[in-house]
């Protein structure tokens, strides 16, 4: 899959179409394009390819309490996650224009695969299937930020997109789970081994029916559908019908250019070979990637980590040492984040020893200096030493089995179903993965559900932070307004001249997000300048 995207050919131009109301104007036959399967297939990859890109990828965890931007990279997401952005923010704009131009990729390889001559009934299908999921999973994207939008499956006409009303939030999440639904038994599993109706290695990266399921299931959550969400899960956990799926041994392995395509993986996006990014750059220490700091963790996400017993460090008989704030910590959070005294092996195989705080000597990653980050934290998740010019080829994961076990742990508590026996299977296998001992930590701790909503919650926090999924949870749990409505917080000072809490927390800003305006996204400016028939959110 690495080398298709290299390959792209033609179809990256062909297909592309920035707005909506810019779908191509050229008729191509069968003479003139589709004139055999690698013509379809290059088709298919110009989807694959608009999926998502890594600005968004992790321009998302500063749209959530995680992470924080300083300054307007990423597309200006600090305006919005401090609430200072309208309807022509670049972030807002870009979001609506780069879905739907992979929607009309999409739109156009469905409706024209018919035209292909000789090709192979069940390889038609099977293509048919995957461009049906990355359309679904771009509708799932635009409905999360906009609410209602735009939705057609046809190639819509520049009159028809000047006129075009939206369809309701609702109506799309049905044709979502009805298409994830309908293509599971044209995708292959993620056996690799070139059967019939299979993917062979060369194939690693396609969309898998495992892909299909995990989806399905994620769009359940969204709409509270517990029971739908635990039956598709159930359909990927210890089975294997639908794919191979487990729990790497190493989580810290798991994000590596060595480790790709493990069986922890069930849907990342495709980097290599001529697709690269720098983004590691704009998140490590500056002594490590010669960059300013600009993507960074906060306290906040640093502060809801568990202590190796199970407890959180605000609770009784935690142990937290507020003088060695990183002892005893979830194992997670070394795998994630670097603080004050980590240690890294920068891009010249020297260990770096990292000083965040006020009057370290060396100044160059302390908060005082104006390229280091801003909270005294840096990210550590996705590093790739192996980068050429630190420019990574490291595939970025959407979707893997240790979310399903979370989504079913989630969906099982919420029907008051969470036993030790589920927990066992979720939250004990995540956490004996990550290195606790602690039967303590291990064990099931029989709370209430409301109890239990919490450690869930805190318990995705840490196994999928910097994986993009905490802004899309705040919002569907609906506290966003109450964790966003915080100031970033940095390391806790007592000198330099900063700005603080009544803690002696940094601040390294302001944030607010009003209910309900701020749960959507305003339809872009350019959008409603061009239809006016799109109208707008509530309070925008």
């Amino acid at each position: 899959m690495k080398k298709l995207l290299v390959s792209i050919l033609c179809a990256a131009t062909l297909f592309s179409c920035r707005k909506l109301d810019q779908p191509i104007t050229r008729d191509y036959n069968e003479g003139a394009y589709w004139r055999n399967e690698e013509d379809l297939q290059a088709a298919l990859t110009s989807c694959y390819e608009n999926m998502s890109n890594d600005g968004y990828f992790f321009g998302d965890e500063a749209l959530s309490d995680n992470a924080y931007v300083n300054g307007d990279g990423f597309d200006q997401v600090t305006r919005i996650s401090s609430g200072a952005y309208d309807p022509s923010n670049n972030r807002v704009q870009g979001e609506w224009g780069y879905r739907f131009t992979c929607i009309r990729k999409c739109n156009t390889v469905v409706l024209n695969a018919d035209k292909v001559p000789g090709i192979d009934s069940v390889r038609k299908h099977r293509i048919l299937a995957e461009a049906r999921f990355i359309r679904a999973y771009s509708y799932f994207q635009l409905v999360n930020w906009y609410g209602d939008v735009p939705f057609y499956t046809n190639l819509i006409t520049i009159d028809e997109a000047k006129t075009i009303s939206r369809t309701d939030k609702v109506s799309i999440l049905n044709f979502i789970q009805q298409e994830l639904t309908a293509i599971r038994a044209d995708l292959p599993v993620n056996n690799y081994s070139g059967a019939a109706n299979g993917y062979a290695e060369k194939d690693k990266g396609r969309i898998t029916r495992g892909a299909a399921i995990a989806l399905s299931a994620r769009v359940h959550m969204f709409k509270s559908e517990w029971q739908a969400a635990i039956d598709d899960c159930e359909l990927l956990i210890n089975k294997s019908d639908n794919g191979s799926y487990g729990l790497q041994s190493s989580y810290s392995n798991i994000f590596t250019v060595a480790n790709e395509y493990n069986n922890e993986v069930i849907l990342d996006f495709q980097y290599g070979g001529g697709r690269t990014f720098s983004t590691q750059r704009t998140f490590l220490p500056q002594t490590v990637a010669l960059l300013r700091s600009t993507l960074v963790p906060t306290q906040d996400l640093v502060d809801d980590y568990i202590m190796l017993n199970g407890k959180g460090i605000s609770e009784p008989g935690s142990g937290y040492d507020e003088n060695n704030p990183y002892q005893n910590r979830d194992p997670r959070f070394e795998a994630t984040i670097l603080h004050d005294g980590s240690t890294i092996t920068d891009f010249e195989g020297k260990v770096q020893t990292i000083l965040t705080k006020p009057g370290s000597v060396p100044a160059t990653n302390s908060v005082e200096d104006q390229g280091a980050s801003p909270t005294g934290y840096y990210f550590y998740k996705y590093y790739d030493r192996t980068a050429t010019n630190y420019n990574s080829g490291l595939n970025l994961i959407a979707l893997r089995y240790a979310d399903v076990l979370l989504m079913y742990a989630e969906a099982k508590n919420e029907l008051t179903q969470l036993d030790a026996g589920v927990w066992d299977m979720t939250i004990r296998a995540l956490r004996a993965r990550a290195k606790f001992t602690d039967e303590a930590a291990l064990g099931f701790p029989g709370s209430s559900q409301e109890t239990l909503r919490t450690i869930i919650r805190r318990e995705r926090r840490a196994e999928l932070a910097f994986e993009g999924i905490r802004a899309f949870d705040i919002r569907r749990w609906k506290i966003a307004d109450q964790v966003m409505n915080k100031p970033v917080r940095g390391i806790k000072v007592t000198s330099g001249g900063f700005n603080t809490d009544p803690n002696g927390y940094i601040i390294a800003e302001n944030r607010q997000f009003t209910n309900p305006k701020h749960y959507l996204w305003p339809v872009p400016t350019f959008e409603r300048d061009q239809n006016t028939n799109l109208g707008q959110n509530q309070d925008w």
